[in-house]
């Protein structure tokens, strides 16, 4: 899924994401927005992990 699709399908995919991602709260998601950038951040922010990790995380669990 590509960044169009994401954020195309948001609404949708918002709860499955703050599923997988818990400690994303409900306004890290609106502020997120379906951008796949700002949610590698959060990611990277929140769970202390490195850009390619977060990358490679957002990437494999939208495919």
């Amino acid at each position: 899924m590509n960044s169009d699709q994401i954020k195309g399908n948001w609404k949708e995919l918002k709860g499955k994401t703050q599923k997988k991602w818990g400690e994303l709260t409900d306004d890290d998601m609106d502020k997120i927005n379906g951008s796949r950038t700002e949610l590698v951040g959060k990611i990277q922010k929140k769970y202390g992990k490195s850009k390619e990790v977060a990358e490679r995380e957002v990437d494999d669990f939208y495919k």
